[in-house]
């Protein structure tokens, strides 16, 4: 059986392992125990693909991943529209995908789903089809997000938490443990609870990522416009353009609000 390998560095591949031949592998990559590489994936330079995990179809991974033991990446969506068509699974680069972790690929012709860089699923973790996640995100062991979800960059899902479809959750967000997520989650927040509700500001993630105090003083008069002024969101939109300087995050907030699709989730009070 012939391999694509790239460049000088051979790959090393564990006697158990099988490899599709469509399969392509970058230079130093490591194959171990009992792992299967499927047709037409391709497994960037240096990363790293434990024992008897499965890279299915049609997965397009970047360089320096560690994919730990029985992880599943590019099996067939568990959705019921789904006919077979082709779609991918596209990976970033420096990702921790911890032992049992899912990630299907898309529904739709030509569709992705899509992982950034830079993070960490944990254990027994899913990422259903259509999902879009950014970079330096860590979704903690047993959570799920379901299709079409988006997670921005920087956010935290707590474990054994449940994100239902087509809800975004915000930059900087951070999802409690064992929360029910049905609406979408504010950036720079925390959320906790079933049914899940606002419960302050993100302090700890502005502080992690470098937020000024300066910046978060503006984000939490942004907080208060949104959840405490008792303003519909359009109306708090409007304030927050009128008073607020345009900083990034300030900007990237109002961007966030204005495509709030399934509605915002809000404060216990509300």
């Amino acid at each position: 059986m012939e391999l694509k390998v790239i460049q000088s560095a051979e790959p090393k591949i564990h006697p158990t392992a099988v490899i599709d031949p469509t399969a392509i592998l970058h230079k130093n990559v490591v194959i171990g125990p009992y792992a299967v590489i499927g047709e037409n994936c391709e497994i960037g330079e240096g990363s790293v693909i434990g024992a008897h995990a499965v890279i299915a179809k049609n997965v397009r991974m970047g360089k320096e991943n560690h994919i730990y033991p029985h992880a599943v990446i590019g099996e067939d969506p568990q959705d019921l529209k789904f006919h077979d068509e082709y779609s991918t699974v596209v990976i970033g680069d420096h990702n921790l995908i911890r032992e049992y972790v899912t990630i299907h690929r898309a529904t739709g012709e030509n569709c992705e789903t899509r992982v950034g860089s830079y993070n960490m699923l944990q254990a027994y973790t899913h990422v259903a089809h259509n999902c879009n996640f950014g970079d330096h995100i860590v979704m903690s062991s047993f959570s799920g997000v379901a299709g079409h979800v988006t997670v921005e960059d920087h956010a935290v899902i707590g474990g054994m938490s449940g994100i239902h479809q087509f809800v975004k959750i915000g930059a900087c967000a951070m999802v409690g443990g064992m929360s029910k997520i049905v609406q979408d989650v504010c950036p720079f927040v925390i959320v906790d609870g079933n049914p899940s509700r606002v419960v302050g500001l993100n302090s700890v993630g502005l502080a992690r990522n470098n937020i000024t105090p300066e910046v978060k003083s503006y984000l939490k008069k942004a907080y208060r416009l949104i959840f405490r002024s008792g303003l519909k969101l359009n109306d708090a939109i409007l304030e927050m353009e009128q008073e607020l300087p345009s900083t990034p995050e300030i900007e990237h907030l109002l961007r966030f609000l204005r495509n709030c699709d399934r509605g915002l989730c809000r404060t216990r009070d509300r």
